[in-house]
C-alpha cells in the first residue's frame, strides 16, 4: 500500500469519513501507512482523508517539546504518542477556547489562525476495537479537532475569518489549480 497526500480540491476532502467495523490486518496496515505519509510530510496529524481514503480514522503524534504549555510544563504528561483514533467523537469540551496559527498538510504553505476549544475529551477505539476516552489540552486538544474536522469533511479554511480567507485568495486558487492539473 503506497497511498500519496490528497491536496486541497481533492473531492474525498470534503466528504464524510464512515464508521469503521473491521479491526483486522488492513485496518492495521492503513495506520501504518498513515503514519508514514503523516511523517515523511513533517506532520502531527493525518486523517485518512488525506490519503484518498473514507474510513474514520485519524493519527497524531505530537513530539513533548512541542505539548507544553507557557511555563515550559508538559500539557498532556499521561498521554502517550504516537496514537491511532478510530471511529472519534468529542464527548465534552472546556468552556476555554484557544486561538493559535494551523496549517494542514493538505495545505501546503497555508496557515491561518483558527479558533479551538483549549480542552477536549474524545472517545474513540484502538486498532483491537477496544473503547478509549483521552483528555487532551492544548496543541493535542488542537489536533484531534482539526483530524476530526477532517473526518466530518470540515477544512480548517472553513473555520478562519472572512478576511484571512479573503487575503488567502490568491493562495488557495494557485493550490486549487494544481490539483486539479493533477487529478
Amino acid at each position: 500500500m503506497k497511498l500519496t497526500l490528497k491536496m486541497y480540491g481533492t473531492p474525498v476532502l470534503r466528504q464524510k469519513a464512515m464508521e469503521i467495523t473491521k479491526f483486522d490486518s488492513k485496518l492495521k496496515e492503513l495506520s501504518e501507512e498513515m503514519f508514514r505519509v503523516m511523517y515523511e510530510a513533517k506532520g502531527i496529524g493525518l486523517a485518512a482523508e488525506q490519503i484518498g481514503r473514507k474510513e474514520r480514522i485519524f493519527v497524531i503524534d505530537i513530539p513533548p517539546l512541542s505539548d507544553t504549555n507557557q511555563n515550559g510544563e508538559r500539557e498532556n504528561p499521561n498521554v502517550q504518542m504516537p496514537e491511532i483514533f478510530i471511529n472519534p467523537k468529542i464527548i465534552s469540551h472546556s468552556e476555554s477556547t484557544q486561538k493559535g496559527i494551523e496549517g494542514c498538510l493538505s495545505f501546503p504553505g497555508i496557515t491561518a489562525e483558527v479558533e479551538r476549544f483549549y480542552e477536549v475529551s474524545a472517545e474513540y477505539m484502538d486498532l483491537n476495537g477496544s473503547k478509549k476516552i483521552i483528555n487532551a489540552k492544548g496543541l493535542l486538544a488542537r489536533a484531534i479537532q482539526h483530524e476530526l474536522d477532517h473526518l466530518n469533511g470540515v477544512l480548517f479554511i472553513d473555520k478562519i475569518s472572512p478576511i484571512k480567507k479573503i487575503l488567502l485568495d490568491g493562495k488557495l486558487k494557485k493550490l486549487l489549480k494544481e490539483t486539479k492539473k493533477n487529478l
